[in-house]
């Protein structure tokens, strides 16, 4: 008999929420920063699918091989790969494995192998277990005790998910998800609730890229954000995209005088610096250079952002967000030492379940 859930199965997604309630109804999980992975196991075959659906055996080996020795001959769970380094999660080390070099992808899961965290048990045997409430899958999920699996941690104490969220992000992690308890699982559908680090930072506006649905000139696509390390170097740290179409034709207006031929740009020509961070590079997610317009670096403006990565210097790991124009601030003081440092906790604390909880 085969398992009654077969691959591919779109994940239960997350919608974002203010505040972490102090109303019950909510079990709550630390957000892990990694890939979404569905595991599937039937028999000799195992499969690690990612949110959007598509395989990720090639890219992971060693977990492959490790889940297959360990998981019951048929099981479908809901959890994250995530990479550990030097005590803390390392997204950077993930997108490093999707590479086509199966030589490269072998290497690196032997120098910085992936774990599996589980957060939610779908099927086991012949059941499913979709149509059941988080609080009975969660009960289940704990009695399965499967070597070389992590079992996140989890509460439905409110008080003791606000320290997690404080505590786990010097861990890497990413925030506190919260799931209805009496809910089944959704597939496809945002039903559970993120609780995600919001902060703000003062840039240097240091270029635009034309929107794509509009002639150069007519309408911004996106800002081009830069940071001063403590060397005065300015890098580039991210990118503002989100604007309504009216806004895009009047930013595209009022930045025109801005825009230079770049002779004197810190991000063009012999002005670049090695392990200067610079845009409109080839990367592993873009095979071309993006073309992007140089400004007189003449403007600062605030963005909101939830956390950086990369290392030094860092850079915002997803889009910020506009917060508003800053006339006070000098283009010069926007540095790297306003970003916020996060104080470290222990990971393995984390992967071994050794945290406080209430109830």
């Amino acid at each position: 008999m085969s398992s009654p859930l077969r691959p591919p199965l779109k994940p239960m997604l997350a919608k974002p929420a203010k505040a972490i309630p102090d109303s019950g109804g909510l079990l709550f999980e630390p957000k892990w920063d990694g890939f979404r992975c569905l595991v599937f196991r039937d028999g000799d075959e195992l499969t690690l699918q990612s949110r959007s659906e598509k395989p990720l055996n090639r890219y992971f080996p060693e977990v492959v091989a490790r889940l297959s020795k360990s998981l019951p001959e048929r099981i479908v769970l809901d959890g994250e790969l995530v990479i550990a380094r030097d005590g803390k999660l390392d997204f950077d080390a993930l997108t490093e494995r999707i590479h086509p070099a199966e030589s490269r992808v072998k290497l690196l899961s032997e120098q910085n192998p992936a774990e599996f965290v589980a957060f939610d048990l779908l099927a086991l045997g012949d059941e499913s277990f979709l149509e059941d409430p988080t609080s009975e899958r969660r009960a289940r999920l704990e009695a399965l005790n499967v070597e070389g699996v992590h079992l996140t941690p989890a509460t439905t104490d409110p008080e003791t998910a606000r320290s997690w969220f404080e505590l786990f992000e010097g861990a890497g992690l990413d925030g506190v998800i919260g799931k209805p308890l009496a809910e089944p699982y959704a597939p496809g559908k945002r039903v559970l609730l993120k609780y995600k680090h919001k902060r703000t930072a003062d840039c240097v506006l240091a270029g635009l890229r034309w929107h794509v649905d509009g002639e150069p000139g007519e309408l911004v696509g996106s800002f081009l954000l830069g940071l001063h390390d403590a060397d005065g170097l300015l890098h580039h740290v991210g990118v503002v995209g989100s604007f309504p179409v009216t806004r895009r034709r009047e930013l595209a207006e009022e930045l025109a005088p801005l825009i230079t031929d770049g002779a004197d740009h810190p991000w063009l020509g012999d002005a670049v610096q090695e392990g200067q961070r610079v845009p409109g590079g080839i990367t592993r997610w873009k095979s071309k250079e993006q073309p992007w317009v140089p400004l007189a670096l003449d403007r600062v403006v605030e963005v909101a952002y939830e956390h950086t990565e990369g290392g030094a210097p860092a850079r915002f790991r997803h889009t910020s967000q506009f917060v508003r124009w800053r006339p006070d601030r000098e283009v010069a003081s926007c540095g790297y030492a306003q970003l916020a440092e996060v104080a470290r906790y222990d990971l393995d604390a984390v992967f071994r379940g050794e945290v406080v909880r209430t109830r």
